[in-house]
């Protein structure tokens, strides 16, 4: 099959039985076009896309600025090895990173939900400079924070958390909770360790998830050999369960009192989709690394490592780097994904989004009150949880949702959580829309 033949739905999904591996799990969806909140198949039907790539595409599918400047690109060069041949949009691509630090000075505003919007910072431990490498993929960009973080510290240990997703690599796999991802990939790395995460719904607290860390400071890890803490700020696969301030303020306590690095992973929860840049940018707290991906190419293959300047350049030369990382064209799309991500109302935005999810997801759950369990998330990155822990409910309902016409997207330990990743620049009308299908997948 040429790639210039039309495709018909049939002949692309008997190819992909051939020549691609079961590994890759995927639905009989076959996608031909995208534009904003909205795809295409291969038989013309229209879907409302509440996946967004899962969440590579929250500024929407074929964004005029990104697309514009990938054209803008290409007709420069494909590819310039960064190690042989130093280029403009990467260092642009690090400088902007710079600019969008999460960075926390005293005075500043961060959001407070508690207190019903953004508000002053008393004290802080204040913003500093930053460096980035850019990398393929999430879990390359965290595999490689893992290294910046041994090289900073002089130790070994990593910390992760129960349900964490960090990546399909031998390390990532060693610190994602879901066996799915590492059944039978064996030997994993090694001195990986897990504690507990606050899951309210399920009645894990953060005093519970606190106390679980502590133990495993006494029973399993020193903290003084442990080189990094790695936490999703909103937690993706996981459930999408915001981590609640209060464990994440006093992470960064413990952090500081053992010497020990704080990574927030924000491969999916950053790049706009909670509303702020960064989602830990509502929880007044200053990461020594931050890692993002997904969005951050605007549908390229695009990841970096974000953080201080003294940790990241704790790595002797050559100890960082790769053929493609920080390719030029996924760097000039990035660029476009960081000025569309601060331009002026993209907040304002992206809150009134996450207000009315919020709102009509109450009323859907309220309405399947025996099937829908919680309603959660952070900003407009939003899931329903239902209450049987199984898959099976949640598969039945995304299945339904696509034969009408929305595309969405399970995730949760026990596969029993529906996310909801639409694009940031989809209208009331879509929303809505999709809305409506969903109420009538789950039963309505």
């Amino acid at each position: 099959m040429r790639v210039e033949e039309r495709a018909s739905a049939e002949r692309v999904l008997a190819a992909r039985e051939r020549f691609v591996p079961r590994g890759v799990a995927t639905t009989d969806l076959v996608v031909t076009r995208a534009w904003g909140a909205r795809l295409w198949d291969a038989d013309g039907r229209e879907y409302i896309d509440f996946a967004g790539g899962i969440a590579c595409q929250n500024i929407g599918h074929g964004a005029a600025s990104v697309t514009r400047a990938i054209h803008e690109q290409v007709d420069r060069y494909l590819h310039q090895c960064f190690m042989v041949g130093i280029y403009e949009p990467y260092v642009a691509l690090a400088e902007r990173l710079d600019e969008v630090w999460p960075g926390v000075a005293e005075g500043d505003a961060v959001y407070r939900p508690g207190d019903g919007g953004f508000a002053a910072v008393a004290s802080s431990p204040g913003s500093r400079p930053t460096k980035s490498i850019l990398l393929n993929s999430g879990a390359e960009a965290v595999e490689n924070a893992v290294k910046i973080a041994r090289a900073a510290t002089g130790r070994d240990a990593v910390v992760v958390f129960d349900r964490a997703f960090h990546g399909r690599t031998n390390l990532t796999m060693a610190m994602t909770s879901k066996l799915v991802y590492k059944q039978g990939f064996g030997p994993l790395a090694t001195d990986v360790h897990r504690a507990p995460a606050p899951y309210p719904f399920r009645g894990v607290s953060v005093d519970d998830a606190l106390h679980g860390l502590q133990l495993l400071f006494k029973q399993d890890v020193d903290p003084q050999s442990v080189a990094c803490l790695v936490l999703e700020t909103v937690q993706g696969e996981g459930g999408f369960i915001p981590m609640p301030e209060a464990f994440v303020q006093a992470l960064r306590a413990l952090c500081d009192e053992h010497g020990i690095l704080y990574v927030a992973d924000e491969v999916q929860s950053g790049c706009g989709r909670t509303g702020t840049v960064w989602a830990i940018e509502r929880l007044g707290v200053e990461p020594d690394l931050l890692v993002s991906g997904k969005t951050l190419g605007g549908g390229l293959p695009l990841a970096a490592v974000t953080g201080r300047a003294d940790v990241m350049d704790a790595v002797h030369p050559g100890g960082l780097g790769g053929t493609f990382g920080g390719n030029p064209v996924a760097c000039a799309a990035g660029l476009a994904v960081l000025e569309e991500l601060t331009a002026p109302g993209f907040r304002e935005r992206a809150e009134q989004i996450a207000t009315l999810l919020h709102a009509r997801l109450d009323e859907i759950a309220a309405k399947h009150g025996n099937l829908v369990g919680e309603v959660r998330g952070l900003g407009a990155m939003l899931a329903l949880e239902l209450r049987e822990q199984s898959g099976e409910a949640s598969r039945a309902v995304t299945t339904a949702a696509r034969e009408k016409g929305l595309i969405l997207l399970s995730c949760g330990l026990y596969g029993n959580v529906i996310r909801l990743l639409p694009p940031l620049s989809a209208t009331d009308e879509e929303l809505e829309k999709g809305l409506s299908i969903l109420d009538e997948a789950l039963g309505g």
